[in-house]
């Protein structure tokens, strides 16, 4: 049998977690219009919201209310970090795509976990589908080194001498 309570906070909060990471990629994806990173960053974008939709669903299956200060709070907290100083008076810079896409690593890291640990428990409760979990796990994991191979690009960029944004 699951604990509720501690599944609920823990749903809750990587429900959160995925505000942030809808938001930010979101935005990664805008701001790389017209470059070799705007195909792959659209369709993680897609992606990523396809994945919170289906966290949400399997928080009604589970009946885990939605603990809305806690994703409104996620949502300040990403648009306050956009105040982070990036090199650049104003606008967009090598370095900030970096940290974007470092964080949007981190945060596909997480929600790959999320996915494993629901599939060690899925056996618990009916109302977890095990073959979505296997599906979403293994977006996450393609998701995750795709976004990884984009920041480990970006890193060459932001650091090489005058690196301009392409």
């Amino acid at each position: 049998m699951l604990d509720r309570k501690l599944l609920g906070i823990y749903l809750n909060d990587h429900l959160a977690g995925s505000t942030v990471g809808v938001e930010l990629v979101k935005r990664a994806a805008k701001e790389n219009q017209g470059t070799d990173y705007a195909e792959p960053l659209a369709r993680v974008a897609a992606e990523i919201e396809e994945d919170r939709e289906a966290l949400q669903r399997l928080m009604e299956a589970l009946e885990v209310k939605r603990d809305h200060p806690k994703v409104m709070a996620a949502w300040v907290a990403e648009k306050l970090g956009r105040l982070k100083p990036n090199g650049q008076i104003l606008g967009y810079s090598p370095l900030s795509r970096l940290v974007e896409l470092e964080t949007l690593a981190l945060g596909i890291t997480g929600k790959f976990s999320l996915w494993e640990a629901l599939t060690e428990v899925a056996g618990e409760d009916a109302r977890i589908d095990l073959d979505e979990l296997k599906h979403l796990s293994e977006r996450a994991d393609r998701q995750r080194k795709e976004v990884w191979q984009l920041r480990q690009r970006a890193a060459r960029e932001a650091f090489a001498a005058q690196a301009p944004v392409p």
